[in-house]
């Protein structure tokens, strides 16, 4: 097997990594596998639920990228490994993991994607998916009432104390890392279809 191609897609919360993600899987279907930074979040079962509330979960200590990374070069190495389940409505791991193959093409696709030298230099191209912060706060409020049972007000507090600031610090900084930068995320199809026509061109060679 030769070796795989490792996309890495990052940007803000909301920024529609996850559709940039899934525009390109529609192109190469099974020949692809994806590894969310966010199933390699630090296990928590040491903490109380009070206590894992007030994780900072936009900050890079939050991540367990020393396993991500080992992870990445047991795929590149042609081995399958077991992927982390992280269950955001308890904040922790859960006992169940996901058996992930080895592919021609692996997408490793989270927010601080770029943030970790080690973690980059496992990346054969690098995508930085620029939305409008609006655009990202509006995603992110739906998604975290609908998919992760939160309330309106816990999801604008974080945001407003968390979130933003941290997208400050360690995210937006990050965009300089990118070989590609995508505006207004995996709706703007010409950046997706030039980006798959240089994946087939990088297969190829």
């Amino acid at each position: 097997m030769e070796r795989p191609l490792i996309i890495g897609i990052t940007g803000g919360s909301g920024s529609g990594k996850s559709t940039v993600t899934k525009e390109i899987c529609n192109k190469f279907n099974e020949n692809l596998s994806i590894l969310q930074m966010d199933s390699y979040y630090k296990d928590q079962s040491h903490l109380t639920p009070d206590e894992r509330v007030k994780t900072n979960y936009d900050h890079p200590d939050a991540f367990d990228t020393e396993l991500l990374v080992t992870h990445i070069k047991s795929l590149v190495n042609g081995d399958e490994i077991e992927k982390p389940i992280y269950d955001f409505t308890i904040h922790n791991r859960v006992e169940e993991t996901i058996k992930v193959e080895s592919k021609s093409i692996i997408i490793v696709e989270g927010i601080l994607v770029l943030d970790d030298e080690l973690l980059r230099e496992q990346l054969d191209i690098k995508l930085y998916v620029d939305t409008d912060p609006d655009v990202r706060f509006i995603r992110r409020l739906v998604r975290d009432i609908e998919e992760r049972g939160r309330s309106m007000e816990s999801v604008i507090e974080q945001y407003l104390n968390v979130v933003r600031p941290m997208h400050m610090q360690f995210i937006e900084p990050t965009k300089r890392y990118a070989d590609i930068i995508i505006p207004e995320g995996g709706y703007n199809k010409v950046a997706v279809d030039l980006i798959t026509s240089k994946i087939k061109h990088s297969l190829q060679e």
